[in-house]
């Protein structure tokens, strides 16, 4: 079998969409894997992602030819290689635990990513619990006034290494609208699901003293929006009157890495479309 490949696009729906696609993928000697489709009523628009064998046909003849049907559709495309590894840059800060989880899952090959380097605002020694190993990592911290100068290194790092992906694995700093624009589409988020209703230091104290019965994480696309980016993935836990501060503290650990994760893992598997303010994820 030669090497899947996958498609994805999206388009105004009409009628004959999912028929042209497969038909165009047969005469080709091309055989499906896996096919999902989403005809969004409100929006009137319709997404679909196909895994499929190629059989004989080069890729490159492949997007040379559907290229006529995407225009015919006015779609927006992709066709890239089911498992080659994508080029992914991680920002972190103090906490990183979400950055030892994606490293890990990447070592034992669930994430199919290459890491390309690691950017802090803080020094390499105060990432004490992570195997970082080979990977370059840099320390970019942030001073006052300087913030934009930061950003443009950020970005130069993110060109020099052709970083396809940036996550933010707990990094705690805003970005601009001008570095969000930049990244736009190709850059992640972790959050607590607190926010907006839990701002600024110690969420999960204030969600304490709150007496909340439901914590949980949100990974999204970063927009100059803070916080409201489109969302990915999400998940919860339920706890009790019992659970201190610092038991959340370590219940939101664990959410957010595996919230994280998961939001990369669909990412990088083409299988979530931008929809606007929102995403269409086709699951595995």
């Amino acid at each position: 079998m030669a090497e899947p490949l996958v498609l994805t696009l999206s388009c105004a729906d009409r009628p004959g969409i999912t028929a042209r696609v497969t038909s165009f993928l047969f005469e080709r000697g091309g055989n499906v894997l896996e096919a999902q489709q989403f005809n969004d009523q409100t929006s009137g628009a319709f997404f679909m992602r196909v895994e499929f064998d190629p059989g004989g046909t080069e890729r490159e003849v492949l997007r040379e030819e559907f290229a006529p049907i995407a225009a015919e559709y006015a779609m927006r495309w992709k066709l890239v290689l089911r498992d080659r590894p994508r080029r992914v840059l991680i920002l972190v800060s103090r906490f990183d635990h979400c950055l030892a989880d994606l490293l890990y899952r990447h070592r034992i090959g669930e994430l199919q990513m290459e890491p390309v380097g690691i950017i802090s605002n803080h020094p390499r020694d105060a990432i004490r619990h992570t195997h970082i190993g080979d990977i370059p990592f840099h320390h970019l911290p942030v001073s006052a006034g300087a913030k934009l100068d930061q950003e443009a290194q950020i970005r130069r790092i993110a060109g020099e290494t052709s970083a396809e992906l940036v996550v933010l694995a707990r990094y705690m700093q805003i970005l601009s609208d001008a570095q969000a624009e930049h990244f736009a589409g190709r850059c992640i988020n972790i959050h607590h699901s607190f926010l907006p209703g839990f701002k600024g230091a110690k969420p999960y104290h204030q969600a304490h003293a709150r007496g909340v019965k439901m914590i949980g994480a949100s990974a999204h696309y970063v927009t100059p929006d803070l916080d409201e980016g489109p969302i990915i993935h999400q998940a919860a836990e339920p706890i009790s009157h019992a659970d201190e501060p610092g038991d959340l503290v370590r219940k939101g650990r664990e959410i957010e890495s595996r919230v994280l994760a998961e939001a990369v893992r669909l990412h990088l598997e083409e299988r979530v479309l931008l929809n606007g303010s929102k995403t269409v994820v086709f699951r595995s």
